[in-house]
């Protein structure tokens, strides 16, 4: 899935991940490729992308997400 964490000051991450997890407002959840589309609040936590190269974690002070047609977007 193609994925992009978008901040105020920058863009902390596009390109392809096979997984994402992050802090939910209601409970930290997970989404994959070609997950239902959706749209979710987000709270301040960790957002840990899942790559074919390995894995990283980035510091969000809350947000939203939205799914759709395999492209994920976090603004946080």
């Amino acid at each position: 899935m193609q994925l992009e964490i978008i901040t105020p000051d920058k863009k902390l991450f596009e390109g392809e991940a096979t997984g994402v997890s992050l802090p939910g407002s209601d409970g930290s959840f997970k989404i994959l490729n070609h997950h239902a589309p959706m749209v979710a609040s987000l709270k301040k936590g960790i957002v840990k992308v899942d790559t074919t190269e390995g894995s990283q974690e980035f510091a969000i002070n809350g947000g939203i997400v939205e799914c759709g047609d395999n492209n994920v977007v976090v603004l946080a």
